[in-house]
């Protein structure tokens, strides 16, 4: 198996190099890996101190990470922080948004032997830290040869994942070797000791930290409030098509509302379909409209405000649960709100859907007939009020993962 992973990684690397004029995305993919060892060389030699190594796959899994880095340089300040990334789209993000918490950003090489070797013989990390999945064969097993002690947080295993099957040996070989695994849940722990590992704590999901430091502070917009204004408002958030279809009928028979649709991906054509299917009066943020007050559709036209909107919602729904997978629902139970999204395909995939709809605050839709029965619902103001004390609570007692993180790796 690992001469057939090894060599789909070879291949892999052929084929992006010979793809990368095709798209930009691709072409960011290869350019950007061609000098990490010599911006790893400049870093080393300009910084002598201890270093912690943390790979996210993109930009979900770095706001995963970010309450176990800050956590980590609140216990060891002299420590500095490389994280390295897979996806463009990630690096390119924080890169552009990095605020000194982090000392250097970079794409992780193609996970070959020889890449692997050099990377970390280079990096030279005190500690290295892996978030949810993304687990790249070669650096891990690299890693256990170099004695760089190792850890996976933010796991959430599943029965159905390639480690729990019967040839998932290789596979299983690279979960044991990390040093300790700091899981989402108490099903996780139940699934690595039937595979024999024994290092492994429930820790929790470090997004809840993380979007309690996002809504305990939210960026403000003077526009956006100008538009909310003496109005009830529901978000729709990282949005597409499949959401929209069930939701633009209900915002057509809508009365109270004023609606703030974010979708996942911005595209003006589609915003404009949309906004012709909308009997309401709709506008674009970046439209820059005199008349904001006056409008009761927003749609937001560009990336990055979403966490912040959440806090001018009554309700919020959370897209994608229709496609390829349901967005960060945690962003807006944070604020204590109720939160809405589609019926999910993989429920297993998502477990804080589950948990938040055990608790009470939130619920699933999966046609317009189940989004009018819900929406009617929470319009009794003591189930709204009573959703709204789940969602707190929900996220409340969740918190303080990052710290239990860091505790038990500072202690071994």
């Amino acid at each position: 198996m690992k001469i057939l992973y090894n060599f789909s990684m070879f291949l892999f690397s052929i084929i992006v190099s010979l793809l990368q004029n095709s798209r930009p995305k691709i072409k960011q993919f290869v350019q950007g890996r061609k000098t990490v060892l010599e911006q790893i060389q400049a870093f080393k030699a300009q910084f002598q101190e201890d270093l912690a190594w943390f790979h996210v796959a993109s930009l979900g899994e770095y706001e995963q990470s970010r309450p176990v880095i800050l956590q980590l340089k609140k216990e060891k300040p002299t420590l500095k922080i490389v994280v390295s990334f897979f996806s463009p789209s990630g690096y390119e993000h924080v890169k552009r948004k990095n605020k000194g918490e982090v000392d250097l950003l970079l794409y992780l090489p193609i996970d070959t032997p020889k890449n692997a070797r050099k990377f970390l013989i280079n990096l030279k990390p005190k500690y290295a830290f892996f978030v949810k999945y993304d687990l790249w064969a070669n650096y891990i097993f690299e890693a256990k040869k170099q004695r760089i002690p190792l850890y996976l947080f933010s796991a959430a295993m599943r029965e159905d994942q390639v480690y729990f099957q019967v040839f998932g040996g290789f596979f299983r070989r690279i979960l044991r070797s990390f040093d300790h695994i700091f899981t989402q849940n108490e099903r996780s722990i139940d699934l690595l000791h039937q595979i024999n590992i024994a290092e492994c704590t429930h820790t929790g999901d470090t997004r809840f930290d993380r979007v309690t430091q996002i809504s305990s502070s939210p960026k403000r917009y003077p526009d956006i409030e100008l538009f909310c204004e003496g109005k009830k408002i529901i978000v729709l958030g990282s949005v597409w098509e499949e959401d929209l279809s069930i939701w633009i009928p209900w915002i057509n028979n809508s009365q109270g509302y004023k609606f703030i649709i974010a979708p996942h991906d911005i595209d003006q054509a589609k915003i404009d379909i949309w906004a012709n299917q909308i009997t309401l009066v709709s506008d674009k943020l970046s439209s820059q409209s005199p008349i904001l007050k006056n409008i009761d559709v927003l749609f937001i036209d560009n990336i990055g405000m979403l966490s912040s909107l959440y806090q001018y919602a009554q309700i919020a729904y959370v897209g994608g649960a229709f496609g390829k997978g349901l967005h960060n629902i945690l962003e807006p139970l944070a604020y204590g709100i109720p939160v809405l999204f589609g019926e999910l395909r993989k429920p297993n995939k998502f477990p804080e859907a589950k948990i938040s709809i055990d608790y009470g605050a939130s619920g699933s839709v999966k046609d317009i007939e189940e989004l009018n029965t819900t929406m009617t619902a929470l319009e009794d103001p003591d189930l709204y009020e009573k959703t709204c004390k789940a969602a707190s609570l929900l996220v409340k007692e969740n918190l303080g993962s990052a710290k239990k993180i860091i505790e038990k790796v500072l202690s071994k």
